[in-house]
């Protein structure tokens, strides 16, 4: 079995790529620099609870890094929904909480609309709205 590197072909694919390249991009900065990547979402571990930034690295760095280089390594329509979903999923949480916890700020209306593009970036390759 040869390897080769999938290189997008269509603008649907470059849509779902770049979402995938994001990602993966998020997942690297959280999984090598977990501290910065706290303070961007204005939040700071208790000195108390190290374990908040091996949280960082682990399940956010981690799963990002991992669903983005998936997606991007196989190219593969049900790999660019799981993610679209994801993101979708992500900014539907956000935006319960923003209605829910009293978190209507405007740093939460930018994360929603990164959020909720990278979902649809994924998902209109992947659901076959974009070729």
């Amino acid at each position: 079995m040869e390897l080769a590197f999938p290189w997008p072909a269509s603008e649907g694919e470059w849509l779902a790529w770049s979402s995938a390249a994001v990602t993966a991009l998020f997942g690297l900065v959280m999984l090598l620099a977990p501290r910065l990547a706290l303070k961007a979402m204005r939040l700071q571990p208790v000195p108390a609870h190290p374990e908040a930034v091996a949280e960082v690295r682990g399940a956010s760095g981690g799963f990002h890094l991992g669903i983005g280089l998936s997606a991007i390594l196989f190219a593969q329509p049900l790999i660019y929904l799981a993610l679209g979903l994801c993101w979708a999923l992500a900014a539907f949480g956000r935006f319960v909480s923003m209605l829910s916890d009293g978190g209507n700020t405007p740093y939460n209306w930018i994360r929603l609309v990164v959020e909720g593009a990278l979902g649809a970036l994924a998902l209109v390759y992947a659901l076959g709205l974009v070729a």
